[in-house]
């Protein structure tokens, strides 16, 4: 039978002198970033308020599910019908972003009453804010194809 390593064999000191280099790296940087004051970034919504970037247009929208898996896509304005998109429909980005801002509405245990607002920014953006917790996305942020699904839903006739 061979004898048991020791401590000293599991590691080797280059790699805990490496690992140790890292945490003082770790450790410097954000002590310079700290006391030099460097601000963080701003979020979208800040610097458009820094700018005085202004609407182009906005929609107060509800998503409410249907039994049979469709979501129904509510002008609150008018109370009609803005898009319905039918289980099995290519707008999966749409389905996803709505199920995860409905995700954190559930853990604040917010219902589906309070609407959201999408708006089109004269800077080119796109925005979908939630009323009730007043999370923003940026929709321009995840591409064209992705930001059309939404930007449709702007001009889109009620019904």
């Amino acid at each position: 039978m061979s004898a048991p390593a020791s401590r000293a064999d599991m590691l080797p000191r280059g790699t805990l002198v490496i690992a140790g280099g890292l945490v003082a790296f770790a450790l410097a940087a954000t002590s310079i970033v700290r006391i030099a004051h460097v601000p963080a970034a701003a979020s979208p919504v800040a610097m458009r308020a820094e700018n005085h970037i202004a609407p182009v247009a906005s929609r107060t929208l509800r998503f409410l599910d249907r039994a049979d898996g469709a979501v129904v896509i509510e002008d609150v304005n008018t109370r009609r019908t803005a898009a319905v998109i039918h289980a099995g429909e290519k707008t999966g980005f749409i389905r996803g972003v709505m199920r995860g801002l409905a995700r954190e509405r559930r853990a604040h245990g917010i219902g589906d009453a309070p609407p959201f607002t999408l708006t089109s920014w004269h800077d080119g953006e796109l925005s979908l804010t939630d009323t009730a917790t007043g999370r923003s996305i940026e929709l321009t942020a995840f591409g064209s194809s992705n930001r059309a699904a939404f930007a449709a839903l702007l001009g889109a006739p009620t019904a």
